[in-house]
């Protein structure tokens, strides 16, 4: 069975993805199991998506119960789920409006076409990101990412995107010019490799932004939804520093539908109008069954005090995580990231290993062997991405395993 799906997809799918060998048959909450009855913990989270893991019975009865009434009906009328969502994000922020479409990528368009609609007043076109960044697969999310890689046989990209170093406030200050429209800025670069913003960072951006009378647009697509302990993750790196810092926009997909495609960008009342009727639109965007799902998973969050779960298992994780780093120093070489989103830079030219595949992605597949799953970014780093309501003990079961993945690959 396994082999037979591999080659149908090898003779019927494009290849854009360098997918594993394993054929996934079906999952419940932390785990899944391949067609070979194999079980894997999943940390991975489809990358920072399933943040109720798999199969939630609440998620389920939500999907059915709302395909049963009404399934899909045009942005042109209104819809009691949508209403509430909107009302229930915007409560999260501060005041301000909803657009909703499918996925990451396409938030990250919403807050492209706000700058550009925005800037139109006065000529300014350029929007400030960060070397390493990723904002999507579209034409303007590979112009806007701050890697190489992701752009390669694409030109011409679109203009007016200016890329400076992250967590530099003074590159940012130097690279603003009478161009300048926006700011955009991940909380934690996910596929640069997970690294976290810094408080002062983020201020300085606010302020700079302020003076300059430029938008500050948020990419909080993989590190949103209380990945970090918090709805947004700059309410967890600011803390008691917060104050009134608020992004301009803020993109939000991945967990927002914990695996029912869903994406939202909340939009500042001082600029909600900047989109009105036919500057932009999604025939799926904000669809019943997608919002019945997002309301619903607000619901368990917020019940299941989740937000804390990630939090105090984040925690743990990384401390965890830092021992196996004393532990095992030429296999683990750096552990980073906030709550429930760790990067751990991994080492390389071990025996087993090809030196002409990066580390990272062997030693995904390794950890495969061993009965988990998670995520490779860039050359070196391993990503735990894992469910929200994953619990103590699970955590412990992947270390353990992540242990003795590490103990097999040196020896």
């Amino acid at each position: 069975m396994s082999q037979e799906i591999k080659d149908r997809f090898k003779q019927f799918v494009v290849p854009t993805y360098g997918r594993f060998p394993i054929t996934l048959d079906r999952g419940k909450a932390a785990y899944v199991w391949d067609t070979d009855g194999k079980r894997y913990l999943d940390l991975g989270g489809g990358i920072a998506v399933n943040c109720l893991g798999h199969a939630h019975p609440e998620i389920s009865q939500s999907l059915a119960g709302q395909s049963a009434k009404l399934m899909h009906c045009t942005n042109f009328y209104h819809f009691d789920g949508q209403a509430r969502l909107a009302e229930n994000l915007a409560k999260r922020l501060g005041p301000g409006r909803v657009f909703f479409g499918n996925s990451g990528a396409e938030a990250s368009e919403v807050m492209f076409k706000l700058a550009r609609r925005l800037g139109q007043v006065n000529g300014r076109l350029e929007i400030i990101t960060a070397e390493n960044s990723f904002h999507g697969r579209t034409m303007a999310g590979i112009s806007a990412s701050g890697q190489a890689k992701v752009k390669e046989g694409f030109a011409p990209l679109l203009q007016g995107f200016v890329h400076v170093p992250y967590n530099d406030i003074d590159a940012v200050r130097s690279a603003i010019s009478p161009a300048t429209v926006a700011v955009m800025i991940e909380g934690i670069q996910g596929e640069g490799g997970v690294h976290p913003a810094t408080a002062q960072y983020l201020l300085g951006l606010r302020q700079l932004c302020d003076e300059h009378n430029l938008l500050l647009l948020w990419d909080g697509v993989q590190c949103g939804h209380f990945r970090t302990g918090s709805f947004q993750s700059f309410q967890t790196i600011l803390g008691d520093q917060i104050g009134d810092f608020l992004p301009d926009a803020v993109g939000m997909a991945k967990a927002l539908g914990g695996g029912f495609p869903m994406g939202a960008v909340w939009i500042s009342e001082q600029h909600a109008e900047v989109l009105g009727p036919g500057t932009h639109g999604s025939t799926f965007g904000g669809n019943p069954m997608a919002c019945a799902v997002a309301n619903k998973i607000l619901e368990v969050i917020d019940r299941d005090n989740l937000a804390a779960n990630a939090r105090e298992l984040g925690h743990f994780f990384i401390d965890e995580l830092s021992t196996l780093r004393e532990k095992y120093p030429a296999a683990i070489r750096e552990v980073r990231g906030l709550g429930m989103m760790i990067g751990i830079e991994m080492g390389d030219g071990f025996g087993s290993f090809d030196d002409s595949k990066p580390a990272a992605v062997q030693w995904v597949s390794a950890l495969h062997e061993t009965g988990v799953l998670t995520i490779p970014t860039g050359s070196s780093v391993v990503r735990f991405l894992p469910p929200l309501n994953l619990t103590k003990e699970e955590a412990q079961a992947g270390l353990d395993l992540f242990e003795q993945t590490v103990q097999k690959v040196i020896e």
